[in-house]
């Protein structure tokens, strides 16, 4: 017997939609990815890198969760969680600020765009590496990952996604563009293509 495709919920597809046409600086290049399949009846994910010079500096995974009868923790019907992986100057490790600033990046950037959310909730986690034996001439190597999920609103979640890569770049070490200007968009992003 096989089974009726299900129907997939207006507000999800109106969420899918606005996260067609990123408008993300060059740097960033995205891919869909499977979403994870027991946290929510349904799910989107994109992997994003951080490319400068040819080198990547950052990655991160942005995922939309959706349960149209809602979830107590979430506050809400959909759930953002984020990933962002960088690594860092070891000089940076013994910052004891790091975590908190870190934490800053997030929360100034969800207060900066044009977006509502509520329920905001992550983690911040530095792992310093340091090499011995055969390796001991590699260098120290600070890892970055901050954890942030939000929920949204509205349905309107390319902001979501925006912001989301803005904080890539951050922590890639990129600086933030001035006011006014839009970088133009990536041609190696394969979301909506």
């Amino acid at each position: 017997m096989s089974s009726a495709p299900r129907d997939v919920p207006s507000r999800f597809a109106a969420a899918l939609a606005s996260l067609r046409h990123p408008r993300l600086r060059p740097e960033v290049h995205l891919v869909e990815v499977p979403g994870p399949t027991r946290v929510a009846p349904w799910t989107a994910a994109l992997e994003g890198e951080v490319f400068v010079g040819g080198d990547e500096v950052a990655t991160g995974r942005f995922v939309v969760l959706h349960d149209p009868a809602g979830q107590d923790t979430w506050q809400g019907d959909f759930r953002v969680v984020t990933l962002v992986r960088a690594t860092l100057e070891p000089e940076m490790a013994a910052d004891p600020m790091l975590a908190e600033v870190a934490w800053t990046w997030v929360t100034e950037a969800l207060g900066s765009a044009a977006v509502e959310v509520r329920a905001v909730g992550g983690t911040v986690t530095r792992v310093l590496s340091s090499s011995f034996g055969a390796l001991a001439g590699t260098p120290d190597a600070v890892d970055l990952e901050i954890r942030a999920s939000w929920t949204p609103l509205d349905t309107a979640l390319g902001e979501h996604l925006a912001l989301w890569a803005d904080l890539m770049t951050t922590a890639g070490g990129l600086p933030p563009l001035p006011e006014g200007v839009t970088a133009l968009a990536s041609r190696r992003h394969t979301v909506g293509q």
